[in-house]
């Protein structure tokens, strides 16, 4: 049966007959510039498609953390906040000496200023452990270096105390605003340059969807770092990196100096504030440090930063403190 639509008669059923002279069929009476609409719209996206397709390189997403890591260090200058802090020095399964504290950790205009508010150490002495909840007056208020008096009785002390400096305070440059030593993770626009990155793929890590991304020194010959950073996908943010060493010290200069650092590596989580802030949340490492061939301690250190609070005025910020444990020592 024939039913009209639109004006055009259509017929499913009956053959089509030749059409007189002069006659059109509904198709001859579509405009041109109609019909070739819809390879126009085509045209116009393919361009777009082709430019959400293309996959992200390692370059693509680590300029994207950098840029954001950038960012996020001027913002984490509005907070303060609480550093939990374990070192330990042992041999074997024996624990020498071993320190917890809880600074807090306040910006200021170069970097972050820690201030100590609690400290529980024991340090193993004749067999028997020693508690004590002061550090000792620094002998010199400008080496921050670590120094290890040999066959003394505080020289597991003097290392646990020297190493949670060294990685917690960064009194190397005193630039970090997030309690951590600088230049152990290559993730700034500056530290970018100087290393080659590789896409693994994507994978699931701490609840987040992530790229697994390798780095490694671009000079061999550089003593610097390698390893793994996984990267929000969303955010391009760092959930987690791994590092260790790009090389292992010379043999030369170990047997020349008689030290060695086997193991040497760190690994961070960072973690977003309500705001979108991201932060370190938690830092560890372990490792073995042999001297003079016959001192040999490992070492392990776990920081976690906590309690945060954000504060739009520097100069107030040490005069409001974050909770209420009484300081025992304000002097590092």
């Amino acid at each position: 049966m024939p039913q009209r639509s639109g004006g055009i008669l259509i017929s499913s059923a009956a053959p089509q007959l030749p059409l007189a002279e002069g006659t059109s069929t509904p198709d001859s009476r579509i405009p041109k510039a109609v019909k070739i609409l819809p390879f126009y719209l085509l045209a116009l996206t393919l361009p777009v498609a082709a430019q959400q397709t293309a996959p992200l390189t390692a370059a693509d997403i680590m300029t994207r953390v950098a840029a954001h890591q950038d960012s996020a260090e001027a913002e984490r200058a509005h907070y303060v906040y609480i550093q939990h802090a374990r070192v330990t020095s042992h041999k074997g399964t024996k624990v020498l000496c071993e320190e917890t504290t809880d600074s807090r950790v306040t910006p200021d205009e170069k970097g972050s200023h820690q201030q100590l508010l609690k400290l529980n150490g024991r340090l193993l002495q004749k067999g028997k452990y020693i508690t004590y909840t002061d550090l000792p007056k620094p002998k010199d208020a400008n080496d921050h270096g670590v120094n290890i008096s040999i066959g003394g009785d505080d020289s597991d002390r003097n290392l646990v105390e020297q190493m949670r400096n060294n990685f917690t305070n960064d009194n190397s440059d005193g630039d970090s605003k997030d309690g951590f030593q600088t230049g152990l993770f290559p993730l700034t626009s500056k530290s970018l340059r100087d290393e080659d990155f590789k896409l693994i793929g994507r994978e699931r890590m701490l609840n987040r969807d992530v790229f697994h991304i390798t780095f490694t020194p671009k000079d061999k010959s550089d003593f610097g770092w390698k390893g793994d950073a996984y990267i929000d996908t969303t955010a391009f943010q760092p959930v987690l990196v791994h590092t260790t060493m790009s090389r292992n010290i010379p043999l030369a200069v170990r047997m020349l100096l008689g030290t060695n650092v086997p193991g040497l590596g760190f690994s961070i989580t960072y973690a977003p504030q309500p705001d979108g802030v991201w932060f370190p949340a938690t830092f560890g490492t372990e490792f073995r440090v042999k001297v003079l061939f016959f001192y040999s301690r490992q070492i392990t250190v776990y920081a976690e930063n906590r309690d945060f609070e954000k504060t739009h005025v520097t100069s107030t910020i040490l005069e409001t403190p974050p909770r209420t444990v009484p300081p025992t020592n304000d002097e590092p």
